[in-house]
């Protein structure tokens, strides 16, 4: 870049080179000059504005001034917030002394106490009339300790619950290896357990079970759940399928028409396992069924009855 002065009080005219270095560094002074300059000025009229002595900034400074009243509007907003919460913290505590006392109540109708399981009782209601004064607000650190025992209590009821449910599937679990179910569908009971008279010898002797009086081909349900242990021929059973119940629990199946399952088949209650017939040692169409603990017979009304008056509960009623 070249620079030509004239002027009369020269004799000629004079050239002056600038290179692109030259221009930029006087560029960047101008700027740093600017720069310093602005920033005194700023600090000059804010420290003048602050000690009062520029009275031309005050209409200017008068917002900022009356921001100040925000803090305090803050704080309310604040203090609104903690009452809030502390009444829903409050409401939550109700819900769970209601959930205590439900699950009491569950525990009862099953004929369970809490303190059998290990659980501690629950703490009882609370209520009053309310304070003349209104009462004293929580503070936030009072309203933190509030929600945290609040949240060990929610902890501790949840294991409570789940120490009766686990009780109660065991129960029912358990139910279902007790040959409590009917064999039969709407079937009759012929010859009952005890003494009577053989159809065959006209003789006095000791009947293992019970005969259910079907026609051929009506199927046999397992009245517990098990594992079978005998699917096969017998002379004197006929057909036979025995199901293991465990602990020495066995039930066992006689003169059907046709199998349904195989030796070491797991069944569940109810499951078909064969049909009526009259094979083996019998005189028409029946169902032989007995109970034997440890292969010694049982009477099996008793069990049968059991599952009676207290009949497996359906999926919808645990639903609910």
């Amino acid at each position: 870049m070249q620079i030509i002065l004239v002027h009369p009080g020269l004799r000629q005219a004079r050239t002056l080179n600038i290179g692109r270095r030259t221009l930029a560094g006087a560029v960047l002074a101008f700027l740093l000059v600017l720069a310093s300059a602005s920033g005194l000025l700023s600090y000059v009229t804010l420290r003048h504005a602050l000690a009062g002595q520029l009275p031309f900034l005050e209409p200017w400074l008068v917002p900022i001034g009356a921001a100040r009243p925000i803090i305090g509007t803050r704080d309310e907003f604040v203090r609104q917030n903690i009452d809030a919460l502390a009444v829903r913290l409050g409401e939550m505590q109700a819900r769970l002394a209601r959930l205590d006392a439900l699950g009491e109540r569950v525990a009862a109708m099953a004929g369970l106490r809490l303190v059998d399981l290990g659980v501690l009782p629950a703490a009882g209601g609370r209520g009053g009339p309310a304070p003349a004064d209104g009462g004293r607000p929580l503070t936030l650190d009072e309203l933190s300790r509030a929600v945290d025992l609040t949240a060990d209590a929610f902890a501790q009821q949840n294991g409570e619950l789940s120490l009766l449910e686990s009780e109660l599937l065991y129960r029912e679990v358990s139910a279902r290896l007790v040959p409590s179910a009917q064999p039969l569908a709407d079937a009759l009971v012929g010859s009952r357990y005890g003494s009577r008279i053989d159809p065959f010898t006209g003789r006095r002797v000791a009947h293992e079970g019970l005969d259910f009086a079907a026609p051929v081909g009506a199927p046999i349900l397992a009245a517990a759940a098990g594992v079978v242990v005998v699917a096969g021929r017998h002379p004197g059973y006929g057909n036979q399928v025995d199901v293991d119940h465990g602990n020495g629990l066995v039930t066992r199946y006689a003169h059907a028409s046709k199998l349904e399952v195989a030796e070491g088949e797991i069944v569940k209650q109810g499951q078909k396992i064969a049909e009526v017939g009259s094979t083996g040692r019998s005189t028409g169409p029946h169902l032989h069924f007995e109970v034997r603990v440890d292969g010694a017979p049982r009477d099996p009304l008793p069990y049968l009855r059991a599952g009676m008056r207290n009949p497996p509960m359906s999926p919808l009623a645990r639903a609910r």
